[in-house]
């Protein structure tokens, strides 16, 4: 009895040790993720969600050019806040992950998701070994699915602490503009940015969530928030912007990222 008392202390003290660790290393990863003064490595691991022949096929002839719209977008909006036209995200494409990252808990209480955190993390470490791929200062790993089979997608992620994203997506070029919209919303998760919609209907949130809050008449807006996620056409209505093109970041989001004070 003892014996069993003992193990299982010492196996907390390991598991409180291994948290130590990631929270350390999390928060230097953090504050040199966010000071801008060298170009931000994100790395995309792709991960087909069910074995899928089609989305095989497609992950195949996948290439980093498919994702130089993010770059474009957050090097072009980094230049209304005066930050110059420097290179501030590098996006790179990573090997293919074989195996899928935890489900996030049903029961969202705080132990449940600290402990969901630490899993997912030590996720990507193990999915990590052993692969030769570009360096991350930001992974996000996105797992792709064929549009015949699910009609609805889980909710995307980013975690700031571990820098790292899950991004769910649907296989297929015509859905790569779409992708990257989401990619790039989750990559801001992970640089500190937070929702700017209303969880209970999606609805972008004024005035955060708007890209021009000024505008008058306020609508109907011509591009999203990339934080609000959608374009607001009234009080109630919305449209899912096709692209990055329809996009920009706004001053509360800039600030979040420590483009603005």
């Amino acid at each position: 009895m003892p014996s069993r008392r003992l193990f299982r202390q010492l196996r907390i003290l390991a598991l409180l040790f291994i948290l130590l660790v990631v929270a350390g290393d999390a928060w230097l990863s953090t504050s040199r993720s966010t000071d801008w003064n060298d170009s931000l490595w994100v790395v995309l691991y792709p991960i087909n969600a069910s074995d899928d022949i089609a989305v095989a096929e497609y992950l195949a002839q996948l290439q980093a050019a498919s994702f130089a719209p993010i770059e474009d977008f957050i090097t072009g909006q980094a230049g209304a806040y005066g930050l110059g036209n420097n290179k501030l995200v590098s996006v790179r494409l990573g090997p293919e992950v074989r195996s899928l990252p935890p489900d996030p808990p049903q029961n969202r209480n705080i132990p449940g998701v600290m402990w969901w955190s630490l899993k997912l993390r030590l996720w990507a470490l193990r999915a990590g070994w052993g692969q030769d791929g570009p360096p991350a200062d930001v992974r996000i790993y996105v797992i792709y699915y064929n549009d015949r089979y699910l009609p609805r997608l889980d909710h995307s992620l980013g975690l700031q602490k571990g820098l790292l994203g899950i991004v769910h997506a649907y296989a297929g070029r015509s859905h790569a503009a779409g992708n990257n919209f989401i990619i790039a919303h989750e990559l801001l998760h992970t640089l500190g940015a937070s929702d700017k919609y209303d969880m209970a209907d999606n609805q972008p949130v004024y005035p955060a969530g708007y890209a021009e809050p000024d505008k008058l008449p306020l609508y109907p807006q011509e591009k999203a928030e990339i934080m609000g996620g959608r374009i607001p056409l009234g009080a109630d209505r919305s449209d899912i912007p096709a692209s990055l093109q329809r996009a920009m970041i706004g001053r509360e989001t800039a600030r979040e990222i420590k483009w603005a004070n």
